[in-house]
């Protein structure tokens, strides 16, 4: 028995050993540097607009208010979700996004955006709802992402829904992994936050 233990530690001084056992960190993703749109409003839209608008944080179903990167398999059990156990997203989906929306939004129209309504009062309110940010597998090599986001303009005063719309957007992954998944989802994300401020420019009361 002594022999035995005595073989079991100089096999684990091996290097093999320690990589067996050591826990490899997991990998750390956002959405990297995001590209704002290339038109600028216009002179007569900057002496138009002039009001405040308070972007809430973005929610999300629980299934997806996590820092995991979801995916399914849609040719063996398209109803049940996965998630990579070594790749994650640094903060929530629906926390990025709220993160790169404000400052989108903030760079492309003349609003006054705000976080926190306890900070100054807002003239309108945007809310965003995350309902969709995964990697579906139609075959086991054949992958696409899948983001579907609905935003809803508020007038603050009145609580009066000013107009409402539903983002989706799929695009196929560059490769069948998370890292495909990862730079998908990304660059689904910022496409649909250029649809999102253009809509949100068309949709703000002029007055």
């Amino acid at each position: 028995m002594t022999r035995i233990f005595l073989l079991l530690a100089i096999i684990c001084l091996l290097p093999g050993c320690a990589a067996v056992h050591k826990s490899q960190p997991a990998a750390v993703y956002d959405f990297g540097i995001q590209t704002p749109p290339s038109s600028e409003p216009s002179a007569q839209s900057t002496q138009l607009r002039k009001k405040s608008l308070l972007v809430a944080d973005t929610t999300a179903p629980v299934w997806l208010d996590s820092k995991a990167i979801h995916y399914r398999l849609l040719y063996h059990n398209p109803t049940q979700s996965h998630t990579y156990a070594k790749n994650r997203w640094i903060a929530t989906p629906a926390a990025l996004l709220t993160q790169q929306l404000r400052n989108r939004i903030a760079a492309g129209t003349q609003e006054q955006v705000i976080k926190d309504n306890s900070i100054a009062t807002a003239d309108h309110v945007l809310h965003t709802e995350l309902e969709e940010f995964s990697q579906i597998f139609d075959t086991a090599t054949d992958s696409r992402i899948v983001v579907g986001l609905r935003a809803s303009l508020i007038e603050r005063n009145t609580r009066k829904l000013l107009a409402q719309k539903d983002f989706h957007i799929t695009a196929k992954a560059p490769s069948a992994d998370a890292t495909g998944a990862v730079s998908a989802l990304s660059a689904a994300s910022n496409q649909l936050l250029n649809e999102l401020v253009n809509w949100l420019a068309a949709a703000l009361p002029r007055d």
